[in-house]
């Protein structure tokens, strides 16, 4: 993703959407914000490329998707502005937090401080200033239909990071049959839905619940738990990003550490000896709506097979991963 910074515009260049030009002043004001510039040092899968064998973006850039999706989908300035921000409370290396917390399950240490980061200074102020309503914002869940659906129904948030994941051919063929009824994300067709829902599945299966992932949050959180044990890094430092907390824990010379910092740097841990522990990671799925007749049918109604696809991936995710010993 570029952004060309003009006097009153943004030019972004996006490899999703193409290139859109924003003229709001306040979309434009909160691309800028030190809040938002941060996540740009806040790797989406959670560990930095370094340390992960599935290569990806930032936060930010899934932002200003997501941002970027609003718009193309009709969404008001208030809700655009919401999908910007979204994700604004991630702390240093996303969903990881939450295996540090013990909400790994959920995955919602993020949602329950999106409040109190929304409310801070610098982006409370710019919110009032372009008469955008704070309190929406800080609880987006609760006003904007578009950017946030539970599962297994479609929404800003997850159609974009899903994208980013997929081949760009399926990513251009997904985009072009999205379209908005009854205030929900749907698809124009069933075959569309079936090609965004058999694609998410694998790489919730693959990927985002697959054993590397599971395992290298599992050495990560584990590596932060014994850093903040031994005050060589405090719970404020996640309010900062990724590169500041792994350069104090280079810098900490605690042998098992940097040992276990070594390992993620592997491309496979597949080869690591396994324990007894089980992790669980949570389960993503969808199961889009989608048009037929002006009718909107739920895929899994009407396609079997797809609905067994799905029920074997949640049972089998429901059986966790067998963590390697220096994991647990």
């Amino acid at each position: 993703m570029f952004c060309l910074w003009y006097n009153r515009r943004v030019i972004i260049n996006d490899r999703i959407y193409g290139k859109v030009k924003i003229t709001s002043p306040g979309l434009i004001e909160l691309i800028q914000s030190k809040s938002m510039q941060r996540l740009k040092k806040i790797a989406q899968h959670g560990l930095p490329n370094e340390y992960y064998p599935f290569k990806g973006g930032n936060r930010f850039e899934h932002c200003v998707g997501v941002m970027l999706l609003l718009e193309r989908l009709g969404a008001k300035e208030e809700e655009q502005a919401a999908g910007l921000l979204h994700d604004v409370s991630h702390t240093a290396f996303s969903h990881v937090i939450d295996w540090v917390v013990g909400t790994g399950k959920t995955e919602d240490y993020q949602d329950e401080h999106h409040a109190e980061i929304i409310n801070c200074p610098e982006l409370s102020q710019i919110l009032t200033k372009h008469k955008i309503d704070v309190g929406k914002i800080a609880n987006y869940h609760h006003y904007f239909p578009l950017l946030e659906k539970a599962i297994p129904d479609l929404c800003a948030d997850r159609i974009d990071y899903s994208l980013r994941e997929f081949p760009l051919s399926v990513v251009k063929r997904c985009l072009k049959a999205l379209v908005v009824q009854d205030n929900k994300i749907v698809f124009k067709d069933a075959k569309s839905a079936l090609t965004f829902a058999q694609n998410y599945l694998k790489r919730q299966i693959e990927h985002w619940g697959g054993y590397e992932a599971v395992v290298r949050y599992a050495i990560l959180a584990k590596i932060l738990k014994k850093a903040l044990r031994l005050k060589i890094i405090v719970m404020d430092d996640f309010r900062k990003d990724d590169a500041y907390i792994i350069n104090k824990l280079k810098k900490s010379k605690d042998e098992e550490i940097l040992s276990l910092l070594k390992v993620l740097r592997k491309k496979s841990l597949k080869e690591l000896s396994k324990g007894q522990k089980i992790a669980h990671k949570k389960f993503r799925y969808v199961d889009p709506l989608f048009l037929r007749n002006g009718v909107l049918i739920r895929l899994s109604k009407v396609d079997k097979k797809f609905k067994k696809e799905l029920d074997k991936a949640r049972k089998e995710n429901s059986k966790g991963i067998r963590l390697p010993l220096l994991a647990a």
